[in-house]
């Protein structure tokens, strides 16, 4: 191990000058005008990969291919999993430099990509060439998939796994979209909230209203929206949809202890965008309520004339947007139905109600008590000053979800960013450190885990 370590320290910025060739290429997945630059960056880790000894070749799909690779033996079979696609860099004026024109400076790498994806996803190929550099070959059977179509939805990625799931199984999927808990304590990702968008559109009246002639006896939509809404929590929190925490379970303990160890500072997060008292749910910490507890959230409200001055109108109709963050075991489509439901037993004569769903997917919880997950803790927390900690994401990671679903396989999300990464943002960044260590840490976690 410490030879590998050495040759990573002794090649850095040989590594830099890899990344920085693979910044250069403007892979923005979301614009057809480049579509050929997406083609250009698949052959590039083509190539790359290729330098290694690895087999790879790119698949196609209906938009921008996969490059799928191969390398190693051994009993312990990894899949690594990364993109690499970028978001538009629009307001190009807010960029320092130019964005495609990567610039290494003040220990940092600035670049489109650098953060989100490809300096995550180079620091695993890092490794791998260390470890075929000093050992001839690698300490397990891995197989590289890369994606370009993560910043446009990946619209291609379900039908692929389904299509060509038996080539890509393996004991355990590595995914690198993730970053640490801060500068100094690396974190592996162990449960991904799931998501339910459902939209309710209320209608009364066949027209809107003059609120002198027609208001007190006429429905308003909005008053019932309004009234609706309230009644999703109550006053501790809770929200109260029906069989809403079927499914939800207790933090256990262990994980606990990890995340109070971490001293997260609820009044400094919610201090940094202009508030100071927690909300949600009463007796359980924020950052409790963020990894492991589910939420249910109005996003938008319209309805009735919302434009400068004022209008004395009744609308003939109402909507809002709700979002429900789920965890564990809850479903999400009996969920929906749930909220659904609630919403028509609450609906007054002459008011009407429709709804439009915008997606429903589950949570997803990894398997800490697998012993992969703690020797993967312990390798990360062999390099960073501060133990390693299991954690968990507000947001989610759906394909994670898919690699479970699809190919009954559990993953470990393991990256290196940091908070002020600006990834999707002008100046987005990649501190060398991250690379560095990030690289260092996979070469340990691969020890770690073919052992």
């Amino acid at each position: 191990m410490n030879s590998v370590l050495s040759k990573i320290d002794e090649d850095l910025d040989q590594s830099l000058a890899r990344l920085t060739d693979f910044l250069k290429i403007p892979s923005i997945s979301t614009d057809p005008a480049y579509a050929d630059r997406c083609l250009e960056a698949a052959q590039w880790l083509v190539t790359d990969l290729k330098s290694l000894g690895a087999t790879a070749a790119i698949r196609e799909t209906p938009k921008h291919p996969m490059v799928v690779g191969t390398i190693g033996e051994g009993d312990r079979h990894l899949l690594f999993y990364g993109h690499y696609d970028v978001q538009p860099v629009d307001p190009l004026e807010l960029w320092t430099t130019d964005p495609f024109s990567p610039v290494i400076e003040d220990g940092r790498i600035r670049a489109r990509g650098a953060a989100d994806d490809k300096g995550q996803l180079m620091t695993f190929v890092e490794a791998c060439r260390a470890w075929i550099a000093v050992h001839g070959s690698l300490p397990c059977k891995i197989t590289f998939f890369f994606e370009g179509e993560e910043e446009s939805g990946s619209p291609s990625l379900v039908p692929y796994l389904r299509e060509h799931g038996e080539e890509l199984k393996a004991d355990l999927a590595l995914i690198c979209d993730t970053g640490m808990f801060d500068p100094d304590t690396p974190a592996i990702i162990t449960s991904l909230r799931g998501l339910l968008g459902e939209e309710v559109i209320l209608t009364a009246a066949n027209k809107d209203l003059h609120s002198g002639m027609f208001g007190g006896p006429a429905a308003n939509p909005i008053r019932v929206l309004t009234r609706i809404i309230a009644s999703l929590h109550d006053d501790t929190g809770r929200v109260t949809v029906p069989g809403f925490y079927d499914g939800v379970a207790e933090t256990p303990a262990d994980i606990m202890a990890q995340w109070e160890a971490l001293g997260f500072d609820a009044s400094g997060f919610l201090g940094d965008v202009g508030l100071s008292i927690p909300a949600g749910e009463q007796g359980r910490s924020a950052l409790e309520m963020i990894w492991a507890r589910p939420t249910c959230e109005a996003n938008g409200i319209t309805g009735g004339y919302t434009g400068d001055g004022f209008k004395t109108v009744l609308p003939s109709k109402a909507s809002a947007k709700i979002s429900f963050r789920l965890v564990h075991q809850q479903d999400p489509l009996k969920i929906r139905e749930s909220f659904r439901q609630m919403v028509r037993d609450a609906l007054p004569a002459d008011v009407s109600g429709e709804f439009k769903d915008h997606g429903a997917s589950p949570a997803s919880t990894m398997p800490t008590d697998d012993p992969a997950f703690e020797a993967a803790r312990l390798a990360l927390s062999d390099e960073w000053p501060r133990p390693a900690a299991f954690v968990g994401a507000g947001g989610s990671i759906p394909v994670a979800g898919y690699f479970k679903d699809i190919l009954g396989m559990n993953s470990m999300l393991i990256g290196f960013g940091q908070d002020n990464d600006q990834i999707h943002s002008p100046d987005e960044k990649y501190d060398v450190r991250s690379f560095h260590k990030g690289t260092r840490s996979w070469a340990r976690i691969l020890e770690a885990l073919s052992a």
